[in-house]
């Protein structure tokens, strides 16, 4: 189920926006003036889909619509009393399915008695980010927004430890109905920030979390992250291995014979499953001393071992098809970053250590120093981090959306941005809506574009 169409109306009491997604190239670019609303239609999208209501709650706007490619419509409607009650902000969503009738469901309040039954002190202990103001407000350092305790619940509820969720939404929630939960979680959307550079890890150093979230460089926990993956994909491998290897004798012996296997297709086998191991230890997912798993040479098939090695090449192909889909990402991330650092000098490649490992390239390997990732330019942690969010945390057939792809990249990196989109899209099968004011990005591919106009003077 994918997105066709999301409209605005009355946005900051002035915009009304149609904007009708590519779906064919499956890249929509946003582009128009400062302050007609590019941002918080993305921020409306993801408010809805991801549950983030407070969004729905602080953006101005009088109804947000989604179209679906399969005929139904999604209403998000703001009804704002702002002079009758001090404020209040009604929210109400309806769902209209061909031929059935209008599902609807309101929000309603958050509300809390005064004894709550649990510390709310705690809430800045267990949410990275959040820093508590006074007695009901906190601030979420990632992008400066003042909280209260309402839109702490609503943003952040499902991330807390159950026993706490469950306390704080007992006290205030309507349970949502099973078609709004079903909607949500068929449709999967990723808002990519333009403030995208600074991570905050919690502190959990003891089963209460207590201790205070730290600042990490995004593309510090990014590294980190890919490490983990790394790992537990090398660690699935070995437990493919040993069992493919405790059964491999036995498997042999009931191999029925391969006198229609020639030997051709068999050397031919044999040297894909080299070029494959060769392309794993480039990415660092297989270690050189794992060189063992692949000794045997074209040049020793003979009848007497052909039936052994039909069943070995079967068995590496699963061990090393472990690898296949993280290993296509990090090569096309490794191509397009070491293009781009290439100017300065730099390259990534990986480890399962370590992760992103970053050295300079001048004049000889010899010379090659070591960088931590703190040590490149904002923006080159902004393409990495950017090109590692879509790569490796978006699910595929999702709708991503990007806020600001140009900041802080040169215009030829701008230029080519596009054209790398077009790889990533392919291989992780996705569908983008950005934002962007930058002529550059867009270059001749004015035909993916819808711009945003205010109203007639």
């Amino acid at each position: 189920m994918r997105i066709k169409q999301i409209s605005v109306y009355g946005l900051f009491g002035i915009f009304d926006h149609v904007i009708p997604l590519k779906t064919n190239e499956r890249i929509t670019i946003i582009h128009g003036p400062n302050g007609f609303g590019k941002t918080a239609m993305l921020r409306i999208l993801n408010g809805f889909f991801n549950s983030r209501y407070s969004e729905l709650r602080s953006i101005p706007f009088d109804k947000f619509q989604v179209e679906l490619d399969n005929g139904e419509i999604i209403e998000v409607v703001r009804d704002s009393k702002e002079l009758q009650d001090a404020g209040r902000v009604d929210i109400t969503f309806h769902f209209q399915k061909a031929k059935s009738k209008k599902l609807s469901f309101s929000l309603g309040q958050v509300k809390f008695s005064p004894d709550i039954g649990f510390p709310i002190g705690i809430l800045d202990e267990v949410i990275p980010g959040l820093e508590r103001m006074d007695t009901r407000k906190w601030i979420y350092l990632p992008t400066d927004e003042v909280l209260s305790l309402e839109e702490v619940v609503e943003r952040f509820g499902d991330s807390l430890p159950d026993s706490l969720s469950t306390k704080l939404r007992g006290s205030y929630s309507k349970e949502e109905p099973e078609w709004l939960k079903d909607l949500k979680n068929a449709t999967h959307i990723r808002l990519i920030e333009s403030q995208r550079l600074l991570n905050l890890v919690p502190s959990r150093s003891s089963r209460t979390y207590r201790g205070t979230p730290s600042m990490l460089s995004t593309v510090s926990a990014y590294s980190d992250e890919l490490a983990k993956l790394m790992q537990d994909k090398f660690k699935e491998y070995g437990t493919t291995s040993q069992s493919l290897d405790r059964t491999f004798p036995l498997r042999v012996v009931k191999q029925q014979p391969s006198a229609d296997v020639a030997d051709e297709q068999l050397r031919d086998q044999l040297n894909e499953l080299e070029s494959t191991r060769s392309r794993l230890i480039e990415v660092g997912l297989l270690d050189k001393e794992e060189d063992s798993e692949f000794q045997i040479q074209p040049q020793d098939i003979d009848e007497s071992t052909k039936n052994a090695l039909s069943v070995y090449v079967e068995d590496v192909e699963k061990k090393l098809n472990v690898f296949s889909e993280t290993a296509r990402k990090i090569d096309l991330l490794r191509r397009i970053i070491n293009n781009k650092f290439a100017y300065s000098y730099k390259e990534i490649n990986f480890s399962k250590e370590k992760g992103f490992v970053f050295s300079t390239r001048y004049k000889s390997s010899s010379d090659s120093k070591k960088l931590s990732p703190t040590d490149l330019s904002s923006g080159e942690q902004h393409e990495l981090v950017l090109l590692y969010e879509l790569l490796f945390k978006v699910e595929p057939n999702s709708l991503v959306l990007i806020d600001e792809p140009e900041l802080s990249l040169h215009v030829g990196w701008q230029i080519q941005f596009l054209k790398d989109l077009q790889e990533i899209i392919q291989l992780a099968d996705l569908d983008i809506l950005m934002a962007t004011h930058s002529p550059d990005i867009i270059q001749d591919r004015w035909d993916l574009t819808v711009e945003l106009e205010g109203p007639e003077k």
